[in-house]
């Protein structure tokens, strides 16, 4: 009778979600949608499209080479989702990370993979286009790493005056570089690092404490917590400058809450400055 009883109980319980949320579960990535999925979400208002774009490069034995294309990945998604009205394209994960031929910085070290300028631009535009004849008024480029900002720059102005000479357009498509995101993560979070009691030399330029927090915040398993002292040690030599001892998870949400709030506000503004 209590077996019944009980039985009984949880048969009352509201379900923890909805036969409806779990049918149709909230998709950010194009990725995840079918043709006419996505042609129903931009009729439905979700005309911005983010292309996050990262990079494959050595960050050291103690980060995983595909450290920007999973950060990226993870914070566009949030970002999305803040926005509200956007989706995400696929990761760029080939990217210039200078000459291969002679090697040149992180170029020198295994599983790092460059393309010419010209090719990295070619791709985005032809992205940018492709999606833009899929129905996206607005495309949103944003970039993990800080070699190629000012080519992300370059291909958002090359777009815009292409499209501003679309004949008969009712609402002409607009690139958006937002360098927010990138920027976000420089200065402001170093101090905020240096509030908590960090050396400059201890957040470094790549690799370090700041660059390893920031990994831990979006994704630890890309972290091998084993390799931090030899990180440390071995540095500049194996490709670490700083010394990622201190990271923490903690200690890279005060970059990564950063960057989502600026990059959603600098879109919206974006977004509303077309209109």
């Amino acid at each position: 009778m209590i077996r019944a009883a009980l039985l009984l109980a949880l048969a009352l319980l509201p379900p923890l979600v909805s036969p409806a949320m779990a049918a149709t579960p909230h998709r950010f990535f194009l990725d995840d949608l079918t043709s006419p999925e996505l042609r129903a979400a931009i009729s439905g208002g979700a005309t911005t499209v983010i292309i996050p774009v990262g990079g494959t490069e050595q960050s050291g034995p103690n980060i995983a080479l595909g450290k920007h294309n999973v950060r990226v990945r993870v914070l566009a998604e949030r970002i999305a989702a803040e926005l509200g009205n956007a989706l995400v394209a696929p990761v760029v994960a080939y990217v210039p990370e200078g000459s291969i031929t002679p090697a040149q910085g992180h170029m020198r070290f295994a599983g790092t993979i460059s393309i010419p300028d010209d090719a990295f631009k070619a791709m985005l535009a032809g992205a940018a286009r492709s999606l833009v004849h899929g129905g996206f008024t607005d495309v949103v480029l944003i970039g993990d790493h800080g070699g190629y900002q000012n080519l992300l720059e370059g291909v958002a102005a090359q777009l815009n005056h292409e499209w501003a000479k679309l004949p008969g357009a009712a609402t002409l498509p607009r690139a958006h570089f937002v360098a927010e995101y990138y920027l976000a993560a420089q200065a402001p979070f170093n101090q905020a690092l240096r509030a908590h009691g960090l050396s400059e030399a201890q957040i470094g330029l790549h690799a370090g404490a700041a660059d390893t927090a920031l990994m831990l915040a979006t994704d630890a398993t890309l972290v091998r917590a084993d390799q931090l002292t030899s990180a440390a040690q071995g540095a500049p030599a194996n490709g670490v400058v700083g010394d990622p001892r201190p990271a923490t998870a903690a200690l890279g949400r005060l970059g990564t809450e950063p960057i989502v709030t600026a990059t959603v506000a600098a879109i919206r503004r974006a977004v509303s400055a077309r209109h």
